[in-house]
C-alpha cells in the first residue's frame, strides 16, 4: 500500500499563520468594524506606539506602503533632479524606484559577496565616481537590511558623515533584527518599514512605516502621509500623498505582534537548522557580526546558473517550494539602465546568477524542516 503524499511545502502559509491568531485577529478587525473609523481609526496611533516602543524610536508614522515610506522621507528631505541617491544594486526596485519618480537619479553600489549587504568600500568608490564627473550632487544615502540581516551601519554612519549625506535605512525585511545587541530602527536619521505579507511582521495586504527620533521630521512625514495638510484638514501647506495607514491593516499588524518575538525565534531555529543540514549542497548565508537576523529570506548559493535550476527542479520534484531574490540586480534592468553610468558591479552580477532561497516561515514544523534538508541533499 503506498504512503499518502505529503503536502507541498510552500514559500508562505498564510492560512495556518491565520489559524494561529484567528481569534486575536477577530476581536481586532471586529472592533474596527465597531467603530467604523476605517481611516487613521485608533489602531494606527495604538501600532505606530508599539512599534516605535519596540525599538526604542521616539517617533513612528504610519503609511500605506514600505514604498510610500521611501517616498515621503526622500519628498521631506526635498531630494530632486540633479541629486544622486546612493543605495545596493542588489536590492528589490523601491529602493531605486523613489529617487527616480523625484526625479533624482541613482547611483547603484555593490555589495558584498558573503553577506549581501552594501559594500562601504564601493560606496567610497561610487561617491569619488560621482563627485569627479560633477553632473550630480550627492545627497543621500539609502541602506538596506537586506533579507533580515543589517547592513554594515558604524560603516555607512561615518561614510554619511564624511561626505555630508541624508542617511535613511530601509529595514524593509527587517523589523526584529539586532546589531550590537540594539534592534535595528533607529540606524539612519529615518528607518522605513514595510509590512506586506510576506514579511516578518506582515499585513494581509499593503502597509508601511517611518521611524524617526526627530519630531520635526515626524510632523513633516504625517503631513505629507495626507495630502501636505496642516494643523486644519483644509489647510494645505506642500504638495503631500495620499499614503495614510489602511487602519484595517494596523488591526492586523496589532494582532499579529502578539506572536512576533516566538515567531522570530522561531525563524532563527529553522536557519540554524538549514545552516547544519545542507552544508556541503549550498553555501549557506554569511551571518554579519555580533547580529540577530530576522530571516525574512534564507537565501543560499548554487555553484551557477545551471546548478541553481537544477537545484529548484530537484525541490520541486519533492514538493518543495523555492524562489530567486534577484535574478538581475537594479543596474541591470530596463528601467535603470539609462540611469547607470555604466560601472562594474561585478558581485550583483554574481550573485544574481547563484542566489536561491529555501522556504522559511514560523508555519513549518521540524518535519516540513527535515523534508527541506532532505530534498536539497537528495
Amino acid at each position: 500500500m503506498n504512503a499518502p503524499a505529503q503536502a507541498p511545502i510552500g514559500f508562505l502559509d498564510l492560512p495556518r499563520q491565520q489559524a494561529a491568531i484567528a481569534d486575536a485577529l477577530r476581536a481586532r478587525v471586529d472592533a474596527v468594524m465597531r467603530h467604523c473609523r476605517f481611516v487613521m481609526g485608533p489602531e494606527v496611533a495604538e501600532l505606530e506606539s508599539r512599534l516605535a516602543s519596540y525599538v526604542g524610536a521616539a517617533e513612528c508614522v504610519g503609511v500605506s506602503s514600505g514604498t510610500d515610506a521611501i517616498q515621503v522621507v526622500l519628498m521631506a528631505e526635498g531630494i530632486g533632479e540633479g541629486d544622486a541617491v546612493f543605495l545596493p544594486a542588489f536590492t528589490y526596485t523601491a529602493t531605486a524606484e523613489v529617487p527616480l519618480v523625484l526625479g533624482a537619479t541613482p547611483v547603484f553600489v555593490d555589495v558584498d559577496p558573503r553577506t549581501f549587504q552594501i559594500d562601504p568600500e564601493n560606496l567610497r568608490q561610487r561617491i569619488a565616481d560621482v563627485r569627479k564627473a560633477g553632473r550630480l550632487r550627492p545627497r543621500a544615502l539609502i541602506g538596506v537590511d537586506l533579507f533580515g540581516q543589517p547592513a554594515p551601519w558604524p560603516e555607512l554612519r561615518a561614510i554619511a558623515a564624511e561626505e555630508d549625506l541624508f542617511l535613511m535605512a530601509d529595514c524593509a525585511q527587517a523589523y526584529g533584527a539586532s546589531l550590537s545587541g540594539r534592534r535595528l530602527g533607529r540606524e539612519g536619521v529615518a528607518t522605513t518599514l514595510s509590512f506586506f505579507p510576506s514579511k516578518p511582521l506582515g499585513a494581509y495586504g499593503d502597509a508601511g512605516a517611518i521611524l524617526t527620533d526627530d519630531p520635526e521630521r515626524a510632523e513633516l512625514y504625517r503631513s505629507l502621509r495626507t495630502h501636505g495638510e496642516g494643523k486644519t484638514r483644509y489647510e494645505v501647506l506642500r504638495t503631500g500623498m495620499n499614503a495614510r495607514l489602511d487602519t484595517l491593516q494596523a488591526a492586523i499588524i496589532l494582532a499579529k505582534l502578539e506572536r512576533f518575538d516566538a515567531e522570530l525565534a522561531r525563524r532563527r531555529a529553522i536557519a540554524s537548522a538549514y545552516d547544519k543540514g545542507i552544508a556541503g549542497h549550498l553555501v549557506p548565508p554569511a551571518r554579519v557580526a555580533d547580529s540577530e537576523s530576522s530571516w525574512a529570506i534564507y537565501s543560499v548559493l548554487t555553484q551557477g546558473e545551471a546548478d541553481r535550476a537544477a537545484m529548484q527542479e530537484k525541490l520541486k520534484a519533492r514538493g518543495v517550494a523555492s524562489a530567486i531574490y534577484y535574478p538581475r540586480p537594479l543596474h541591470r534592468q530596463p528601467a535603470y539602465e539609462a540611469c547607470h553610468d555604466g560601472a562594474s558591479l561585478p558581485v550583483a552580477e554574481d550573485l544574481s546568477r547563484r542566489i536561491m532561497a529555501l522556504p522559511l516561515h514560523p508555519e513549518l514544523s521540524d518535519n516540513d524542516v527535515a523534508r527541506v534538508i532532505a530534498a536539497v541533499c537528495a
